[in-house]
């Protein structure tokens, strides 16, 4: 299923001319349908961080958990959230607040050496949503790594073989979406045993509008 950037472009448009006009920018969204695979089945597991050429079109809330230095970097690098030790310590009993802060953030970023207590204190909260914190060691820039969390999306594969995920708005030019739709489909085709041969469709749709097959 050799999808082309001209496929994908057409597919865009005929996207965004279907979409009704809504009173907020709507996402558009890349669905996958996979065969001949099991989903239940731990090598079927599909659980992927992808940085994308372009953000997806909702700028990604990252919260970095670091302690020191690192976290007055986290604030002035523009982090949403920075949780320090005294914090991250005092989360372990509160379940409310564990929810909240995973409902609330799309990435979380962690100073290495936390990361035991980041285990015990979140672990079984973010763990679960696929929002386990990236470690990273003390030294490292974590402006540059926040910038790349801005591009990030999740891919993860569920119940269902589907894989779905924010590629854009329709705001951007058809340009960037494309870009981003072509970096997802090669990394999905990369994790599969059968590689293109595991996808039965390709499908893209803005958050209330039609589903529009790719058409090779």
């Amino acid at each position: 299923m050799p999808l082309d950037t001209k496929t994908i472009l057409n597919a865009i448009k005929e996207v965004k001319g279907k979409s009704e006009k809504r009173n907020f920018v709507q996402s558009i969204e890349l669905v996958i349908n996979l065969q001949d695979i099991d989903p239940k089945k731990p090598e079927s597991k599909i659980q992927e961080l992808i940085e994308l050429p372009y953000p997806p079109g909702k700028e990604n809330k990252i919260c970095v958990i670091a302690s020191g230095e690192m976290a007055l970097k986290a604030k002035k690098a523009g982090a949403n959230l920075v949780v320090e030790r005294s914090n991250l310590e005092a989360l372990m009993g509160d379940k409310k607040k564990q929810k909240e802060l995973a409902k609330n953030y799309d990435f979380f970023i962690a100073e290495a050496p936390l990361m035991p207590t980041v285990g015990k204190s979140l672990g079984a909260t973010l763990g679960p949503k696929g929002k386990m914190p990236m470690p990273i060691p003390p030294t490292a820039n974590i402006a540059d790594h926040i910038e790349k969390h801005r591009k990030m999306v999740l891919v993860r594969l569920r119940g269902q073989p589907v894989l779905q995920c924010r590629v854009g708005n329709e705001n951007m030019p058809d340009e960037e979406i494309t870009q981003n739709v072509q970096a997802v489909i090669r990394r999905i085709e990369g994790k599969l045993k059968k590689g293109i041969k595991n996808i039965r469709s390709i499908h893209l749709k803005t958050t209330m509008g039609l589903s529009v097959k790719v058409k090779p």
